[in-house]
């Protein structure tokens, strides 16, 4: 007996894309622009790019990332699955942290907005360089994080 199976023509494939910045703010409309094109028609694309603008920002104002000469890295990667972003700065004096919402004044939501956006979230590193990396699945079965920073 001759059994026949269903296999899609072409699997998908997994992408991968990596882009490095100026640690200036005017970078950050161009890590949104970066991620916008990769990743055009994927379902949760504004969750993906407001979480990357806040992360690109933390980068920024809170990292050696924004002194003079300072750098940082994108990194996007989509398989079957969904999106993982990945941002990883020059590192600094301070662990990043989520805030409790009592603590907020005009600044501090970041993080937060990451925890409300992206399905799971997490930091490694230390002084040196950290990255943080928030996933999205392609469909939208899990709404809010269960982030751990």
């Amino acid at each position: 007996m001759l059994l026949a199976v269903s296999v899609p023509a072409k699997p998908e494939a997994s992408m991968y894309w990596r882009r490095e910045f100026h640690g200036k703010t005017d970078q950050i409309r161009l890590v949104r622009a970066f991620a916008a094109h990769l990743l055009a028609g994927f379902p949760s694309l504004d969750d993906i790019l407001l979480v990357l603008d806040e992360l690109a920002v933390n980068a920024v104002r809170h990292t050696r990332s924004g002194n003079e000469g300072g750098r940082f890295t994108v990194e996007i990667s989509v398989d079957v699955a969904g999106v993982i972003v990945y941002v990883t700065d020059q590192g600094g004096p301070d662990e990043p942290r989520l805030r409790d919402i009592t603590e907020l004044a005009e600044g501090g939501r970041g993080l937060l907005t990451v925890e409300a956006l992206a399905t799971t979230w997490s930091c490694t590193g230390d002084a040196r360089a950290r990255t943080v990396r928030a996933t999205f699945p392609r469909t939208a079965l899990c709404a809010g994080g269960s982030g751990t920073g």
